[in-house]
């Protein structure tokens, strides 16, 4: 068998209809900038959300930038967040002059360390972007209730966890605002970049609306300088197409996993992915910790399966972060996770059959 890591085709045939008539509609009417197709689609994002705005952007690293600047957050401010992640989260924030500060990660779920934030609080910090890894919300409360006791922004990064839930409550609107991403092969994704901004608060909102059009609500009137970080008619119009799905594929995911946890249970070189209790973990990643990890996924390619890691690198020890002299001993448990994690392939598509050849091989592999 040959199973991708993502099978993006697939999941197209599977809605053809419907994509190719959203790209016809926006070239038919020309609608490429703005125009109703990304109206359409916020506004049914905030219904399906239950949020109160969603602002499209380009993509989610500008999601992050745009909120951190019209937060305020600037040069010697300092930012808390992971020490996993991918870089878009910290990028962003030295982009606004302000300095990342990182936290290792919980040996359980993959997320921020909520018992190491306080430590890192310092009279400079200004804002706190946990990143709900996976598919798994962090202690959301804990840091909520951080936040409060700090006068603290919680800026909640859920690139990779559409409609995860923590008491029934989705990832993105338990602080100030979130931000996702439409990558491709996010659970949600466009044919391209794309991303948005969602948040219960209307200045905020408005305030980033501007940024990212040039500064203006209305065309030629610019009340600031902004930026260009607009989310296209097409990009919008496959959302829009696929946006009815996002449910059904969540639990295909969800069931997905499942069977991942059944087939690997009785491997002991092998930890399968944890669930925080009261939370919805949406598998945009199924990651597991295995033993001799590049061996295991080296001979897993030769048996056609594609696997990923997501990070190979923590934050802290890249060369970008090489100033602020991170090393293994700050950050124990993303030193150690980060030879050891290995995503598996995941997607709403992927067959029963191939999830058991995919853990036959890994059992395979740890008997030889």
């Amino acid at each position: 068998m040959n199973i991708p890591f993502v099978d993006l085709k697939t999941q197209y045939q599977s809605i053809r209809q419907q994509i190719d008539t959203a790209i016809q509609q926006v070239i038919t009417e020309t609608a490429f900038i703005g125009g109703n197709h990304v109206k359409t689609f916020e506004q049914n994002f905030i219904t399906k959300y239950n949020v109160k705005h969603c602002i499209g952007c380009a993509n989610g690293t500008d999601a992050i930038y745009i909120l951190l600047k019209m937060l305020g957050v600037g040069p010697g401010d300092e930012v808390i967040t992971t020490a996993c992640s991918w870089i878009s989260t910290s990028e962003t924030i030295g982009q606004t002059g302000a300095i990342p500060v990182f936290v290792d990660i919980e040996p359980n779920y993959y997320t921020i360390d909520v018992d190491r934030i306080e430590e890192k609080i310092t009279s400079r910090t200004k804002a706190i972007i946990p990143v709900h890894l996976y598919g798994q919300m962090v202690d959301i409360e804990a840091i909520t209730r951080l936040c409060e006791k700090h006068g603290l922004y919680l800026i909640e990064d859920c690139a990779q966890s559409h409609f995860s839930q923590y008491k029934e409550r989705n990832a993105g609107t338990w602080g100030i605002a979130g931000t996702l991403s439409f990558y491709p092969g996010k659970n949600l994704g466009a044919y391209g970049d794309a991303g948005a901004i969602i948040t219960n608060d209307d200045k905020l909102a408005e305030k980033c609306r501007m940024y990212a059009n040039h500064g203006a609500l209305v065309k030629h009137q610019h009340q600031i300088e902004g930026i260009n970080s607009r989310l296209d008619g097409l990009q919008a119009a496959i959302l829009n197409a696929k946006l009815p799905y996002i449910g059904q594929w969540t639990e295909q995911r969800i069931a997905n996993a499942a069977v991942y946890d059944e087939y690997l249970k009785n491997i002991p070189s092998i930890k399968t992915p944890k669930v925080r209790n009261g939370s919805r973990h949406t598998f945009h990643l199924y990651v597991v910790l295995a033993e001799r990890r590049n061996e295991l996924a080296a001979f897993l390619k030769q048996k056609g399966i594609e696997t990923a890691i997501h990070y190979p690198t923590p934050l802290p020890f890249l060369p970008a972060y090489k100033h602020l002299s991170g090393t293994p001993q700050d950050f124990p448990i993303a030193a150690r996770y980060q030879n050891q994690i290995l995503s598996l392939p995941m997607y709403p598509e992927l067959t029963k059959e191939a999830i058991q050849y995919v853990s036959q091989c890994v059992a395979e592999f740890y008997q030889k």
